[in-house]
């Protein structure tokens, strides 16, 4: 169901506030570029920053400015199974497409928990339901599987799969084959991916080279290999610089260096340290993106 470059879109803040008028701009700006569907909420999108309200409102304002063009795949995770159906559910309300959901945080849940809770919010919400694996993160790894168990539910239909292991994707693509559109959560591993069988990719880069990060997947979708590794190499670097610094202050850092949001992060996040922000413009520079 969902493929392609999808962007986990940063929040812009100004004066503490979310910018809705810079966020409406980045998500026209990606519509032209290419970008395959929109991430409100997600890591990258600070969620964990936002009240409740401004969390309804940022997919709100998603859904409005997407307009169905693409699909919005709204982050509703939680380390609380209720109050993952609760953000769920507001999330339809809200127009949204799908739903992103990470595997709960901090309680490291069993496999059989983590079945439970996902079980529990696809049952308790008719919405196309996105895993969200990220162990690096959470604590906990969403083993393929469990995945394989879950893909048996009719509105489970896709994994952000963020372990960065490809021994991992490839035994979670062999068990769940078309049953379930498996994406990279890491940039650097969308290409070996998509190689095995995965859709696309759930993307950091995206916000800051969402022509390339579509092109690639494109290229891929067409049989231009060639075309797609070129491009792949190309964003390795800039991949790469988007995680000198806990994500998404790198890439928010980057944004805001394109001129197209301020820096402005929360706290505990804060801004780049003068000698990293060197390094990410060089990079930046040097594949044309600044």
């Amino acid at each position: 169901m969902f493929k392609g470059s999808i962007v986990a879109l940063v929040t812009p803040f100004r004066n503490g506030a979310f910018d809705e008028k810079a966020y409406g701009d980045l998500i026209e700006w990606h519509i032209a570029q290419g970008t395959h569907g929109i991430v409100p909420c997600g890591t990258t999108g600070e969620a964990s920053t936002l009240s409740f309200e401004e969390h309804y409102r940022v997919i709100e304002v998603a859904v409005e400015a997407v307009n169905k063009r693409i699909p919005v795949i709204a982050g509703t995770g939680a380390n609380a199974t209720d109050e993952a159906i609760d953000l769920t559910k507001r999330a339809k309300q809200l127009g949204a497409d799908g739903a992103l959901v990470v595997t709960p945080y901090y309680n490291k849940p069993t496999q059989e928990g983590l079945y439970r809770h996902y079980k529990a919010i696809a049952g308790a919400v008719d919405i196309p339901l996105v895993l969200y694996n990220v162990p690096g993160r959470t604590a906990v790894n969403l083993l393929p599987a469990t995945v394989a168990r879950l893909a048996e539910i009719r509105n489970v239909v896709g994994i952000k799969e963020a372990t960065g292991d490809m021994k991992q994707a490839s035994e979670l693509i062999r068990l769940c084959g078309d049953r379930l559109s498996v994406v990279s959560g890491d940039d650097f591993t969308t290409l070996p991916m998509l190689c095995l069988g995965g859709r696309g990719a759930i993307s950091v880069t995206a916000n800051v080279a969402p022509g390339d990060s579509a092109g690639m997947f494109n290229a891929w979708e067409r049989g231009d290999i060639a075309k797609a590794r070129e491009l792949h190499y190309k964003l390795e670097p800039v991949n790469a610089a988007m995680f000198i610094e806990t994500n998404p202050i790198p890439v928010k850092t980057a944004v805001a260096l394109m001129g197209r949001i301020t820096d402005e992060l929360r706290l505990p996040l804060c801004e780049m340290s003068a000698a990293n922000k060197e390094k990410l413009a060089g990079v930046l520079k040097n594949a044309g993106i600044i």
